[in-house]
Formats: structure tokens, sequence, C-alpha cells
């Protein structure tokens, strides 16, 4: 069949389907038309007062490789109303508890701070973010901060034409609408619900209103829908359409194989042999699309070329996701939860050291195709509903060689919901007064575990060595007499019941020396037990909990923070051990730390113990306190 009368076959079957939809209401196709004067009038008004009064952009949003993350995305929702194959799984996956997801008042909290530091696009994702009843609201109020420009949302078009009235009186945008596929059957096979006329009603619906153009997002995939190339592009001849086509991308729950994914360059071949005119587009700063065009046709096409041909350089993205964690590459397996930290009543400053660390650890870019598909991360429904685009990963960089670990190897992140476990792939540790100071270079891959984010993060994590604060050194005081032990010599708990309560934190290290056999084992994650370096982080946490039921002595301490950091030494084939307790009360948390870095010590033994019985286990000690009547303390 001929192209041309196959677009117009194709726009019979858009007007035809609309007036087919749901609603009952017949539908015309109408020109789109310009905004209302008033609207267009406002912006022009807000982009003039921002090129005049313009600051410089952030230090927190601007990442160690000098990329300045304008553009936020915040999923609403986790939940959908379709169930598309390469997004999750069939049967879904396990949601977030509604209690754990951002509030309304939560989301416009952070989007304030962000946009007060630079941020001037804001696209709401999900789940799919029109199944949130407040999100005409949500959109309303964002539009009243000044300084954010852009208003966009992502979605998969079932509710849009509905609620787009609505939004766009409220103050979207732009728009991106999910379809992979023009034959309806075809669309519920993917998709695994009903639904293909609503969408195509939604798309008219932005057409109608002067969206211009209306992004509809294609994501191709070998045997499924990469025969329906010619027919999309067919649409933007009459359409004011932009069709990106999306490389399929690996994530949890859409069993990836590199088989299925059909190439930027493939598809291009393709296209030009129907259209050998079509040319291409000058390429916005920070674009994510690679775009062309046909002489004559109204719309356009794009590429994204995630998997390919990656944009990492350019990046200016980060996301929230929709239980509050930020991500500031799409691929990375590495976040930290802003929710936990507004919660806890974290100052705007403390928000912004945290987001500043996060942001500074942010690598260069990916690990390719190959790689990310063996990598753990989560549902692309937990992160967005659509994946436009990734961050970066960095030159990972490496430690300094005052510090006694040499970390080699990096792997995945895995996250506790209570524990927040977290690999900092190749980045900053959190910065205290207890910890040493780390100097970063940029030769040696490193693996990292660690089981929070500190608030006290060093706010100057953008600087290429991250000076930790001074704190006193040398022995601490010593007492007349063992304190545990009474006039008599028998056993005895000290009585801290008129000691002064104080914040206390301690930090203590081991060392495990596995040997090249078992080193080689944890390092790639092959060991038959599982990760070992995962298990052993619990492991040091839930000791630490339970230290007063292993030490007779000890107090009962309600600790308020707990860390736990495991590190590759492939110098010595070793695991580094790190762990700090904090708690307010009248003692202190020495035997806490103390503990968690030698029950995480034993457990990498006891992971490691079937392959070798020449692991050896030392240097447990003390490396600093603060707190307590007695002074604080720090080992040089």
């Amino acid at each position: 069949m001929a192209v041309r009368p196959l677009s117009r076959m194709l726009q019979r079957v858009l007007r035809s389907g609309l007036r087919t939809c749901s609603s009952g209401a017949p539908v015309t196709q109408h020109r789109p038309r310009e905004p209302p004067q008033t609207a267009a009038e406002e912006l022009s008004r807000r982009r003039q007062f921002l090129r005049e009064h313009a600051a410089p952009f952030s230090a927190f949003l601007t990442d160690s490789f000098g990329r300045q993350h304008s553009y936020l995305r915040i999923s609403l929702t986790e939940k959908c109303n379709l169930r598309c194959q390469y997004c999750m799984p069939e049967e879904g996956v396990p949601l977030t508890p509604k209690a754990n997801l951002l509030t309304t008042e939560e989301i416009l909290t952070l989007a304030r701070l962000f946009v007060k530091e630079g941020i001037d696009k804001i696209r709401l994702t999900g789940g799919e973010p029109l199944i949130r009843p407040d999100v005409v609201d949500i959109v309303a109020r964002l539009h009243q901060l000044e300084g954010l420009r852009t208003i966009s949302i992502t979605t998969n078009g079932i509710n849009l034409a509905r609620l787009l009235p609505q939004l766009q009186k409220a103050g979207l945008s732009a728009i991106n609408i999910s379809l992979d596929t023009l034959v309806p059957a075809k669309f519920e096979f993917i998709v695994r619900r009903k639904g293909f006329h609503k969408v195509m009603e939604g798309i008219h619906k932005a057409i109608e209103l002067g969206y211009s153009p209306v992004k509809v997002n294609c994501v191709v995939m070998r045997g499924l829908n990469e025969d329906e190339l010619l027919d999309f592009v067919a649409l933007t001849e009459g359409l004011p359409l932009d069709v990106r086509f999306i490389e399929y991308m690996p994530f949890d729950g859409n069993r990836w194989n590199f088989k299925k994914m059909v190439s930027y360059k493939e598809m291009l071949d393709t296209l030009r042999q129907q259209w050998p005119e079509l040319e291409k587009l000058p390429e916005e700063e920070s674009s994510t699309a690679k775009a062309f065009k046909i002489p004559g046709f109204r719309g356009q096409l794009s590429f994204i070329t995630s998997m390919s041909e990656h944009f990492c350089g350019t990046c200016n993205r980060l996301r929230i996701t929709a239980d509050g964690n930020l991500k500031v590459c799409l691929f990375g397996n590495s976040e930290v939860s802003l929710r936990d930290h507004l919660r806890a009543g974290a100052s705007e400053e403390e928000l912004l050291r945290v987001i500043g660390a996060a942001v500074g650890r942010k690598k260069r870019q990916h690990a390719g195709m190959f790689s990310i598909a063996q990598m753990k991360n989560r549902p692309m429904i937990l992160i967005e509903f659509l994946l436009l685009l990734q961050d970066s990963p960095p030159a990972i960089p490496s430690i300094s060689s005052q510090d006694p670990f040499r970390v080699q190897g990096i792997r995945h992140r895995v996250s506790f919901s209570n524990q927040k476990v977290t690999l900092w792939e190749g980045g900053w540790f959190p910065q205290t007064p207890l910890l040493a100071q780390w100097q970063l270079r940029s030769s040696c891959p490193q693996r990292h575990y660690s089981s929070h984010l500190d608030s006290d993060a060093n706010p100057k994590c953008l600087s290429a060595v991250a000076q930790a604060p001074a704190a006193p050194s040398g022995p601490l005081p010593t007492a007349d007499q063992l304190t545990h032990v009474d006039m008599e010599g028998r056993a005895a708990m000290v009585d801290v019941g008129g000691k002064p309560d104080t914040e206390r934190v301690a930090v203590a290290s081991a060392v495990v020396l596995l040997g090249p056999v078992a080193f080689k084992l944890v390092q790639e994650n092959q060991l038959k037990k599982g990760d070992a370096l995962v298990v052993a982080q619990l492991a040091g946490i839930q000791a630490a909990k339970l230290t007063s039921q292993l030490i007779p002595l000890c107090h009962h301490v309600a600790l308020s923070h707990v860390q736990v950091w495991l590190e590759l030494d492939a110098t010595r084939h070793a695991v580094g051990i790190r762990a700090s307790c904090r708690a307010r009360g009248p003692t202190g948390v020495e035997m806490e730390a103390l503990t968690a870095a030698a029950v995480a010590a034993l457990t990498v033994y006891d992971m490691c113990k079937a392959v070798s019985r020449d692991i050896v286990l030392g240097e447990i000690k003390l490396l600093s306190k603060t707190g307590g009547q007695r002074g604080d303390f720090q080992r040089t």
C-alpha cells in the first residue's frame, strides 16, 4: 500500500476511533490553535524575568563533570492502569505502602527547593500520573513557582482526554503520550489491557487544545512492532506530532533480551529507504532525542538512543521516585531517600547537602547496554512510566593512598525499606567529624556499600577533595579503676542514672583477609550463599541493635542511626569494614560500633568458609567517638 494513502487511512482510523470513544461525544479534528493570549503573555513575562534575573547555577545541582541539572522528573505514583510488557511483569509488582509514598505537600516542598536551586523544567511521571486524584491541583501549584518555565507530563493517555482541559488551565506546558502500536488488537497484547481508542482520543484532544508538537513515545521491540515504523512516521504528514522511537531498555520485569532491541541506526535505515529526503534537525542542548523531519510534513520524528548511543555527556536530569528516593541516573541503582530526611525534620540546608552529595556522585556515563542488563534495578514502573532518558554514570574515582582499603570491583545497590541499604557507586562517602578524610581520584573502580546517607554529609561534596572536619585525637583519659568491677572485684553494671544525655557517636573498623580465591568470588558475587557484602552489612546493623544482649554488662541503647560500610581491598585480597553508631543518651556507643564491625566480619567469614579456611579476621578497633564526660577520641 502506498504511503500517502496509508497516511490518510491512519488519520481516518484516528478519527473513527475517537468517535467510538467511551464518552460517546462526537469529536472533530481541528488545526492546533494558539494558546490563550493571556497564557502566552504570562509565559513571555516569566521568561523575560528569568533572563533579567539569572543567578549563578546551583553548586548542589552541578556534578563533578560540570553538568548542570535543570530538569527534574517527579513520579506521582507507582500505580498504573496498564501492564506494558517492557515496563512491568504481567502479575504486577509489589507496591510501596501508601504511608511511605510522598504526600502532595512533600512533593511540592521538594519541587520548591529544586526550582529555587535552578530547576526550570519539571516532568510528572508515574506509574500513570493521571490516576492520581490531585494531579490537576499539583500542576496548578507547581505553576505558581517563580522560575519554573515548563511543566510537562508523561502519560499512557487513557485518562488524558477527560483531564487535559483542566490540566491546560492549571498550567501544563507539554505532553508525552505512550503509544506502541497503531493496531488495536496488538495494543491490547502489548499493554495487557483495553484502551486503544481512549489513547487516540487523548492524542486528538491534545492537538485540538493547541499543544504542538504532541510527543508520542513508541518503544520499538523486534518481532512486535518494528514493522509499524513507516505507519507511525506517516502520521506526521498531516498531524503536528513528534513521534519518538525509543530503543528497548532493560529493567526488572521486562525479561530484557538484547535480540529484542532495534537500534537507532537500523530504524533510520528502514525509514530512509521509504523517505530518502529525511533530514536531520539541529540537536537542542541537553536533548535526549535525535530529531528528523520529512520535508513537507507537519510533524517530525525522533530517536531516543539510550542503549546504542547514550547521551550521558549532556544529561541534565534528576528523578524523584514516588517513595521519595532521588535517582541521579535511570540506569544507576544508587538512590538516597529525600522522604526520610524530610520526615526527620531536615532543614533546607541539610536537604541541599544530601542532594548535592548524590549529584556529586553521579557517574560520567552508564555502564553500557550489555552491563546494564545484568544490573539489579527497580522495575520501570517503580521508577517512572516512560524511559525517555538515562542520566550518567561518572568516571569512577578511587580512594587515596591514605586509606587502608583499596576498593576494586563495583556492583549493584540493594535497597531494604527499613535499613535503606545503599551502594554509592564509586562516589563520595558522607563526611562526618567521625570519619577519616576520603580523597578521591579517578583510576580505581570501587564497590561501596553503605546503610544510609547521613544528613551530616559534607556540603562541599562537589569539590575534588572532600575535607573532613578536624577532631581531637589521642588517647582517652584513663579511669582510676575498671568501671565494670565493684570494690570487691565482682562484675557489676555501671549506674548511668545520674549522667546527662548527650549526643554519642562511635566508629569502629575490622578487616577480613580472604585470600585470592575467596576474594575473587566475593568481588564477582559468585558465592553460592549469595552476596557476602549485603548479608554482612545487614548482620552488622542487626548486631549493633542487639549489643546489650550479647555483651552482658552493656546498657541497652536506643540507637538513632547505624551505618555499615564494606569495601573490597584488592591489594590485600581483603574486605574492609567500617561501622558507625549514633544515639542520644547517658552512655556511649563504642560497643555497638565494635560489635557491628566484628559481627559483619564474622558473617563474611561464614559466607566464605566453604571456599577457604585460611581466612583471617583482625584489626578490630575503635576509630573515633564523640560525646560523654571523658571527651572525644579519634585514632591517628
